[in-house]
């Protein structure tokens, strides 16, 4: 019988317990660890029970699920492998799991020609590359941008979990500028990924102000008995249409940015535009001259500034000064002799 979600959670926690040499674990801190991670993962707070995790540990040493796990009980109480090498995540897939994986990706690939599944276009190509890996055990062909081990990403299921049920949070922030963490109540509405971090939108329940907050710098999430609200000036499905990045108020607009770019540039942005708005203006012999219409914040310049020499601001005034603020900063700052 195929195992549940829960139960796979709590398969892969005592794993990475065993998995680790420089600790002795009792059974009852497997069933703590199970415990937080289920928490963690899925918003379960009704904890674990020791019978559950015996019966993990002996449909892990058994071969119904094909670990056949070499979990072993020394100095009478504590838990580890064996052998030191294994772990259930390097078991070779079975013909059957290859099979019905497979079916699932020519399913999903037969929604690519559909407009709204044309996103998960990446997603079945890395399943299918890593079908083929495991197939045919060769080195992989498609290399995708991850960052497994950051800060926060633990909160992506639960959180979107509540955004899911409508639930209402309380939530320990602990921002940069901050020497301690922050409590406040939060209704959250969306998730959003830019370069590689996270991020939830939601108003604070005293305001009802947009705030992005950043799942790495989230201290704790806890669900609370509060009716859920939602806020009706923030249309998540329109709300990143003028904008590069995350930082954004409902009420801000977008400004139109004028910028030239030398010959090579121009050979890369015409290719990949900086937004959705790009436009071509203008060809010149020394470059191109684009335009864009977004929200003038913090990853605009960020992104702005990642060209070098080879962009310059030219409209409007404010964001052309700004951006040769920042390049002196910079100047000065590799000018300035060591002391």
């Amino acid at each position: 019988m195929p195992a549940n979600k829960n139960a796979l959670i709590r398969y892969k926690t005592i794993d990475n317990c065993l998995r680790n040499p420089f600790r002795k674990w009792t059974l009852d801190d497997l069933v703590d660890a199970c415990s937080d991670a289920l928490y963690d993962m899925e918003g379960i707070s009704k904890g674990v029970s020791v019978r559950t995790v015996q019966s993990d540990i002996q449909m892990m040493r058994s071969d119904k699920l094909g670990y056949n796990a070499p979990i072993e009980v020394y100095e009478h109480k504590y838990y580890r492998y064996a052998d030191k090498d294994y772990s259930i995540m390097q078991m070779p897939m079975s013909q059957n799991d290859f099979e019905v994986m497979q079916e699932a990706v020519d399913m999903l690939r037969e929604l690519e020609d559909f407009g709204q599944f044309r996103e998960m276009t990446d997603i079945v190509s890395r399943l299918q590359d890593k079908l083929s890996i495991t197939r045919h055990n060769r080195k992989p062909i498609i290399h995708f941008d991850s960052m497994p081990d950051l800060k926060g990403l633990q909160l992506l299921n639960p959180l979107y979990n509540h955004i899911l049920h409508r639930q209402t949070l309380r939530i320990m922030y602990q921002p940069f500028s901050a020497e301690h963490p922050v409590e406040f109540l939060f209704y959250p509405y969306l998730l959003k990924e830019f370069r590689n971090r996270w991020f939830v939108y939601g108003s604070r329940v005293k305001d009802m102000l947009l705030y992005n907050l950043s799942l790495d710098r989230i201290v704790s999430v806890e669900p609370i008995d509060i009716p859920y609200q939602e806020n009706p000036d923030f249309d998540t499905e329109h709300f990143f249409d003028d904008l590069i990045g995350v930082s954004k108020n409902i009420k801000s607009v977008p400004h139109l940015i004028k910028f030239w770019t030398s010959l090579e540039q121009s050979k890369y942005i015409e290719t990949k535009p900086i937004h959705r708005s790009q436009k071509l203006l203008q060809r010149r012999i020394d470059g191109c001259i684009f335009s864009i219409e977004v929200v003038v914040n913090f990853e605009l310049y960020s992104v702005l500034m990642s060209y070098g020499a080879g962009l310059k601001v030219i409209f409007p005034k404010y964001v052309e000064r700004h951006m040769e603020n920042l390049l002196h900063d910079t100047w000065m700052l590799y000018n300035q002799k060591e002391k």
